[in-house]
């Protein structure tokens, strides 16, 4: 697809008028790929951003990704074409001290300086010069300098606060001083809070005043500060330890944004909605079920629990059917954002689903 002349005004509108209550309908985030990314040329495509050399220029890596995935996508419905640099989640802990290590299929941080410390010995600052923090700032400005608002930048993936802290003090580290040092972890979790937005802030200046909006890894547009936050930590927490430990920073950085949304990962999760639904900033809550667990659709009351309680649902989809059983599942239909991508014979299937709802 050629997407140098996508209608942006007419999709930011759209996703505007969703994310207001006024789209009288679901949004649909969906694509579809027209024909194989490799072909032999160029770079390879990564699922991580931080597994190209970092020799490798910022500007190449997008110009390749333009060529041989963006342009060889196909958008439906809602969708809009987007990027966002994947570090792995949780690279906050690479800008403040820890340590990125790419793997073969995933991206792990580790202690870095911070090796066999105790929590009273660790402090946090955003730290401009480590190499992580400057090769993703190189991204960035790449993207406003190569694309110029034709593509969606997406904010790379900070992580979770105490998701952070885990990667200072690994293994039960982290659970036994949430019991014996319980100061220390709010002090080290307002730390990281501070460095988390100072790292935001500093991203969002550089692509504000080129980009088509505001996006996440998880591709909502935005054009107010959207981001989709998380703790996939707190799975190992009690419903107090979130009160005491989460929710505080939680809420604070949902009152910093414009349109928050909580990925919700896992059924581990889940006895912490209530204080989810206690956070008044809080606008929508992404629901995974987590691997080896049934598909989103097949959680019938989740789904209804989150928009009964006005939040706006986000869920990933694969096909129609997918779709259609979870819109059954309420009468607010309006406040959902189905997110996936469809295999090329299931495109006409897709269209006259899309159909009923006026897109064409």
């Amino acid at each position: 697809m050629d997407f140098d002349n996508f209608d942006w005004k007419k999709t930011a509108g759209t996703w505007e008028k969703w994310w207001d209550g006024k789209l009288g309908r679901p949004i649909f985030f969906i694509t579809g790929t027209e024909g194989p990314a490799e072909d032999g040329k160029g770079l390879p495509v990564r699922h991580f951003t931080s597994q190209y050399d970092f020799s490798i220029p910022a500007g190449e890596i997008l110009l390749n990704y333009e060529e041989k995935v963006l342009k060889k996508r196909m958008y439906h419905g809602d969708a809009f074409p987007s990027f966002w640099p994947n570090f792995g989640p949780g690279v906050l802990a690479a800008f403040t001290g820890g340590e990125g290590r790419n793997e073969e299929s995933t991206v792990w941080f580790y202690p870095g300086r911070f090796e066999n410390s105790e929590i009273k010995d660790i402090s946090v600052k955003l730290d401009k010069s480590s190499p992580w923090f400057r090769r993703v700032e190189e991204f960035f400005i790449a993207a406003a300098d190569v694309w110029k608002g034709k593509v969606a930048f997406g904010m790379t993936d900070l992580g979770g606060t105490l998701d952070v802290m885990s990667s200072f003090l690994p293994g039960e580290k982290l659970i036994l001083d949430l019991y014996d040092s319980p100061d220390g972890v709010n002090r080290l979790t307002w730390e990281i809070h501070e460095a988390w937005w100072e790292a935001y802030e500093h991203f969002e200046s550089i692509i504000k005043n080129s980009n088509v909006g505001y996006g996440a890894w998880t591709p909502l547009l935005s054009q107010s500060r959207y981001y989709m936050l998380q703790c996939d930590f707190s799975y190992m927490l009690s419903p107090d330890m979130f009160g005491e430990f989460v929710k505080p920073e939680l809420a604070a950085s949902c009152r910093r944004l414009s349109r928050a949304f909580y990925h919700l990962d896992g059924k581990g999760e889940l006895p912490h909605l209530k204080h989810l639904y206690s956070i008044p900033e809080l606008a929508g809550i992404q629901w995974v079920p987590g691997e080896g667990m049934p598909h989103s659709s097949e959680w019938p009351e989740v789904l209804k629990e989150i928009i009964e309680s006005g939040r706006k649902l986000q869920v990933g989809i694969s096909c129609v059917e997918e779709m259609e059983k979870i819109i059954s599942y309420t009468d607010k239909p309006e406040a959902i954002a189905f997110v996936g991508s469809i295999e090329r014979k299931d495109k006409k299937r897709l269209l006259e689903f899309l159909k009923q709802y006026g897109i064409e």
